[in-house]
C-alpha cells in the first residue's frame, strides 16, 4: 500500500479550534473528581446513604451550572479581547500600511527568510486588506481571527460532560448500594477510563493517562475522606 503524505490528505490534524474538546475533557474530569471527593468526604463523616445521594446530586447540579457559566464567560471574554485586538490591528493597517508591511517583513526575516523575499511577500499581502489583516493577527497575536472557539459550544460541552462525570460515582448508590467503597471503586474506574480516553486524543500511552488521572482523583478523595472522618468524629455524626 502506498503511503500518502499527510499534506495531501484532507484531514491529517485533529480539529483543535472548535472550542468543545477542552471544556468537555475538563468538565468530565472535574465532575468525576469533584463528586468522588464530595462523596468520600460526606461518606467519611458517617452520614446516611440518602444524605450521600442528596449531596452528590446537589454537587452535580451546582457544578454543572457553574462549569457551563464559567466556560461561556471565559471563552466569550477571550473572543471579545481578540476582537478588540483585531480592530486595533485593522486601524493600524488603514493608517500606516507601509509601516505594517515593514513590520511583517522584519518578522519573516527574523525567521530566516531573505530580506528581498520577505519584503516582496509583505507587499503582496498588503495589496489584499482582509488577507493582510489575517496574516498580521496571526503573526502578532498568534491567533486566527476566523477560527475562534464558540462560547456556547464550550458551555454546553462543559455542563454536559461535568454532569456525566459527576453521575458515575453516584451510580452504585442509585442502584441500591449502602456502602461508600463500591461508589469509590466505580468512580476510580471512571477516572482511569477518562484518563485513558484523553490519552488517545494526545497520542500518549493510554494506561499512563489512566493511572495519572486515577492517582490525582484518589489523592483528592483521600483528603476529603480524612476531613470528613475527622469532622464526623468531633461532631458526633
Amino acid at each position: 500500500m502506498t503511503d500518502t503524505p499527510a499534506a495531501l490528505r484532507e484531514a491529517h490534524h485533529a480539529d483543535v479550534s472548535g472550542g468543545w474538546l477542552r471544556p468537555a475533557v475538563f468538565g468530565a474530569m472535574d465532575g468525576l473528581v469533584t463528586n468522588i471527593a464530595l462523596i468520600a468526604g460526606v461518606g467519611g463523616g458517617g452520614v446516611s446513604p440518602r444524605s450521600v445521594v442528596l449531596t452528590g446530586v446537589a454537587g452535580l447540579v451546582a457544578g454543572a451550572i457553574s462549569m457551563g457559566l464559567g466556560e461561556y464567560t471565559s471563552v466569550r471574554s477571550a473572543n471579545e479581547q481578540v476582537a478588540a485586538e483585531v480592530a486595533k490591528e485593522r486601524r493600524e493597517l488603514e493608517r500606516h500600511p507601509e509601516a505594517e508591511a515593514r513590520e511583517l517583513a522584519d518578522a519573516w526575516v527574523a525567521r530566516g527568510l531573505p530580506r528581498d523575499l520577505a519584503t516582496q511577500m509583505a507587499e503582496a499581502v498588503r495589496r489584499n486588506p482582509e488577507e493582510a489583516l489575517r496574516v498580521h493577527v496571526r503573526e502578532e497575536l498568534g491567533v486566527d481571527p476566523d477560527e475562534q472557539p464558540s462560547p456556547w459550544a464550550a458551555a454546553v460541552s462543559s455542563c454536559l460532560f461535568f454532569s456525566v462525570g459527576a453521575l458515575i460515582p453516584l451510580l452504585t448508590y442509585l442502584f441500591g448500594a449502602t456502602s461508600l467503597w463500591p461508589a469509590l471503586a466505580v468512580g476510580g474506574a471512571g477516572l482511569f477510563a477518562a484518563g485513558a480516553i484523553v490519552a488517545r486524543f494526545t497520542n500518549r500511552r493510554w494506561w499512563v493517562g489512566g493511572l495519572r488521572q486515577l492517582l490525582l482523583g484518589a489523592a483528592a478523595a483521600a483528603a476529603t475522606y480524612g476531613v470528613g472522618t475527622l469532622v464526623g468524629i468531633q461532631g458526633g455524626l
